[in-house]
């Protein structure tokens, strides 16, 4: 069992930043850690993950160049910077454990979520 915990959501103006955090407890070693959103009547989207080791990835190309996902030194803490944020960037931020260390497959331990909202 995993639980997560995000934290540090909020109201931001198009163009600022925020920090996502996310504690992680439970059985997390070796776990790859993902972020996903969901906007209002959209479907959840993968933002990116980051393995055990700090190796990230991001999904598609609205989020490259501003945000990056990192790890804290003691492996449970991921954060999800967020930089030069747009309106189309609000949504509903979760944070997701899979415990295949390359983050395939599915995420089968998932926070509550934190909101994000850009305004214009």
């Amino acid at each position: 069992q995993v639980q997560l915990v995000e934290s540090g959501g909020g109201l931001v103006q198009a163009g600022g930043s925020l920090r996502l955090s996310c504690a992680a407890s439970g059985r997390t070693f070796n776990t790859y850690l993902g972020w996903f959103r969901q906007a209002p009547g959209k479907e959840r989207e993968f933002v990116g993950g980051i393995s055990w080791s700090g190796s990230a990835r991001y999904n598609s190309d609205s989020v490259k160049g501003r945000f990056t996902i990192s790890r804290g030194n003691a492996k449970n803490f991921v954060y999800l910077q967020m930089n030069s944020l747009k309106p189309e960037d609000t949504a509903v931020y979760y944070c997701a454990a899979n415990t295949d260390s390359y983050g395939l497959g599915q995420y089968d331990y998932w926070g509550q979520g934190t909101q994000v909202t850009v305004s214009s």
